[in-house]
C-alpha cells in the first residue's frame, strides 16, 4: 500500500493537530524498545538452559543491551541536537530491527550477546530523542498529552513485558521473542518515514571524543554499582569507579565553554531542570526497587503461588495506564512539581502500606496496595516530563530528552542493584527491606517535587 493512500483508512491527524502516523510511529518504537528489557529478564533461565551457559554468565544477554544503552544515550541525544532527532530515531529503530533479527538467529551466548549489545544501541537511538519529536508534534499548550501518552507506553510496556514473554514462550521457542520484533519494527519505520518531522540542523560538530568519555563514564559507573551491589571484592568495585571518575573529569573539562554539551551540565544549572532530573531518578530507582522485589515478596514472604503474583502485580500497570492520559491533562492546568510532589506521596504511602502488610493479608488489602502505587506514579510521570522539556530551549530539545531516558536507565539499574544488596544483607526479609528502601526513595522524589514550586 503507497503512503499517500494511507489517508483511505485513517485519519492523518487528532484532534489536536498532532501527525497520527508519527504519534503511532514514535510510540511503536518506544515500546519496543522498553519492552526488550523486561522480555529477555523473564526469558533468561530458558535462554541458559538452551545455550548450555551458566547462570551467572546468561546475565551478560541483560548487561551488554543495558550497557549498551546507558553508554549511547547522551552522545545520541547530542546527535539529535545537531542533525535533528527525526535522522537520530530513524537510523536507531532501522538498527533495532536489525539486531533484533541478529538476536533471533544467534546460537551462542557470546553471538546473543553481541547481538543485544548492537540492539541496545538501536534501542538508545529511539529512547534518546522520543521526548524530543513528542516536543516538535504537539502543540505548546498540549505538550502534557503529549508526555501524558509517552509516560503511558514508557510505563506500560516496562509492567507487562514479563506477561508477554511468558505468553510467547508457551508457544514457541525463545528466538521468537526478538524475531517479533521485526515485523513490528518495519511498521514503525513505514509510519515515520513519511510522517516525522524535519527539523534545522545546528552548526557545531560532533565531537567524538567528548562521546568515548560520555560512554566512559556511565558504562564504568554502571559496573561499579553492580559490583558492590553483589558485593564482589573492594577491587572490582573501586576499578570501574575510579575509572567513571576520571572519565567525569576529563568530559567536563573537555566540553567546558561549548554551547550544547554532551553532558548537559548547562541545563542542570537551571533549577527546575535539575530538581526535575533528581525527581525522575529518585523516582524511577523506587520502581526498579518495587518491580524487582514484588515478586519474591509475594511468593517468599506472602506465600502466594507465582500464578497469582502475576495477577497481584497487575494493578499498577492497569492504573498508571488509566492514570498517566489524565495526569498528562492536568499538567497543561496545574504545576508539575504539585501534581508530582502528591503522586510520589501516594506512590510512597502505597509501598510501605505494602511492607508492613500482616503475614496473612486479604488480596483485596494487597490490590489496594498496588493500585495505590499505580495512581501515585502515574501521576507523577508526565507532569515531570513536561516539567523537564518545557524547562529547557527548544534547540535544546536533544539534549533534555536524553536526560529524561538516562535518569529512567540509571534510576532502574540503581533500584535493581539496591534490591540484590537488600537480600545479600537480609536474607529472607531481603524484599521486606527493599519495598521499605522504595518508600523511602518515592518519600525523597516528593520532597524534591514539591521543592520546584519554589524553582524558577
Amino acid at each position: 500500500m503507497r503512503f499517500e493512500h494511507f489517508t483511505l483508512i485513517a485519519p492523518r491527524q487528532t484532534a489536536d493537530g498532532v501527525d497520527l502516523r508519527a504519534l503511532i510511529a514514535i510510540q511503536l518504537g518506544v515500546a519496543l524498545a522498553s519492552l526488550d528489557t523486561a522480555i529477555a529478564n523473564t526469558a533468561l533461565p530458558t535462554i541458559a538452559a538452551d545455550l548450555q551457559a551458566s547462570p551467572a554468565s546468561s546475565i551478560w544477554v541483560i548487561n551488554a543491551y543495558q550497557l549498551a544503552i546507558v553508554s549511547t544515550l547522551l552522545p545520541f541525544a547530542a546527535l539529535g541536537d545537531l542533525l535533528g532527532p527525526r535522522r537520530v530515531f530513524l537510523a536507531g529503530l532501522a538498527f533495532f530491527t536489525l539486531a533484533s533479527l541478529g538476536c533471533a538467529f544467534a546460537s551462542t551466548l557470546p553471538a546473543l550477546a553481541a547481538a543485544r549489545a548492537l540492539q541496545g544501541i538501536g534501542a538508545s537511538g529511539v529512547m534518546s530523542v522520543n521526548i524530543a519529536l513528542i516536543r516538535l508534534i504537539f502543540p505548546a499548550t498540549r505538550l502534557g498529552r503529549g508526555v501524558g501518552l509517552n509516560a503511558l507506553v514508557v510505563g506500560v510496556s516496562f509492567a507487562v513485558g514479563p506477561t508477554i514473554a511468558s505468553l510467547v514462550l508457551s508457544v514457541a521457542s525463545w528466538p521468537w521473542l526478538f524475531a517479533i520484533n521485526v515485523p513490528l519494527g518495519m511498521v514503525a519505520l513505514a509510519f515515520a518515514l513519511p510522517a516525522l518531522p524535519h527539523s534545522t540542523a545546528r552548526s557545531h560538530r560532533f565531537d567524538w571524543l567528548t562521546a568515548l568519555l560520555t560512554a566512559l563514564s556511565f558504562a564504568s559507573l554502571v559496573l561499579a554499582l553492580g559490583a558492590a551491589a553483589q558485593r564482589e571484592p573492594i577491587s572490582l568495585v573501586l576499578m570501574p569507579l575510579g575509572a567513571a571518575l576520571i572519565a567525569f573529569a576529563l568530559l567536563l573539562w573537555r566540553q567546558a565553554g561549548h554551547p550544547a554539551p554532551m553532558l548537559p551540565v548547562d541545563l542542570l544549572r537551571r533549577p527546575l531542570f535539575a530538581l526535575s532530573a533528581v525527581t525522575s531518578m529518585a523516582s524511577f530507582t523506587t520502581q526498579g526497587l518495587a518491580f524487582v522485589a514484588l515478586p519474591f515478596f509475594f511468593e517468599e514472604v506472602l506465600h502466594r503461588d507465582p500464578v497469582e503474583t502475576g495477577f497481584l502485580m497487575t494493578p499498577w500497570p492497569i492504573v498508571v495506564a488509566l492514570a498517566a492520559p489524565i495526569a498528562g491533562r492536568l499538567s497543561d492546568r496545574y504545576a508539575p512539581g504539585l501534581l508530582g510532589g502528591f503522586g510520589l506521596m501516594l506512590l510512597s504511602a502505597g509501598l510501605l502500606s505494602l511492607a508492613w502488610l500482616t503475614s496473612h493479608p486479604t488480596t483485596i488489602g494487597i490490590v489496594l496496595g498496588m493500585a495505590l502505587c499505580g495512581v501515585g506514579f502515574g501521576l507523577f510521570q508526565a507532569p515531570n516530563m513536561k516539567a523537564l522539556m518545557s524547562s529547557a530551549p527548544p534547540e535544546r530539545s536533544g539534549g533534555a530528552s536524553g536526560v529524561i531516558a538516562m535518569a529512567r536507565l540509571l534510576g532502574q539499574t540503581t533500584g535493581a542493584a539496591l534490591v540484590a544488596l537488600c537480600f545479600g544483607l537480609s536474607g529472607s526479609h531481603g524484599p521486606v527491606l527493599a519495598l521499605s528502601l522504595a518508600g523511602g526513595f518515592a518519600a525523597l522524589a516528593c520532597v524534591t517535587s514539591f521543592a520546584r514550586l519554589w524553582a524558577r
